[in-house]
């Protein structure tokens, strides 16, 4: 999110989605727009996912931002494109790996593209141009 935050005050437009979060009503046809170069979606639906067992409606809430991502991505509007928890969504088989990496391939080559989230697949990882891992300290 830093990242994000560093490139829109330096002119260049940001689309953040977050896969996971809802209970805002927003959805792809309600985006908010932080600033005067980052755009905000996040799911159109109640409530966050928190487990891989999801209800049908939330199912279609990410498949709808899924696919009103790869369109806005492919008219290459945004310098960065953060699709947040991604690696959630696609452990969770809402979204699949081919698929981020069909949009990673095909994607115009001057958009940026940061895929975040815990347990990332090897497959996403394999295309990556660049892997930054967080892990915690616990101290005994």
């Amino acid at each position: 999110m830093v990242q994000a935050l560093r490139i829109a005050e330096q002119g260049k437009p940001v689309l953040i989605v977050q896969f996971l979060k809802g209970g805002i009503q927003q959805g792809p046809e309600h985006p908010m727009q932080l600033g005067q170069n980052l755009d905000w979606i996040r799911c159109d639906m109640p409530r966050c996912i928190h487990r891989p067992a999801v209800e049908p409606a939330d199912v279609q809430a990410v498949s709808a931002l899924w696919s009103y991502t790869k369109t806005v991505v492919g008219k290459g509007r945004y310098g960065l494109v953060v699709l947040d928890e991604l690696s959630l969504a696609v452990n969770y088989n809402l979204i699949a790996a081919e698929d981020v990496i069909d949009l990673l391939q095909q994607r115009p080559p001057q958009i940026d593209v940061i895929l975040t989230g815990p347990d990332m697949p090897d497959a996403l990882l394999n295309v990556a141009d660049q892997v930054t891992e967080f892990r915690r300290n616990l101290l005994p």
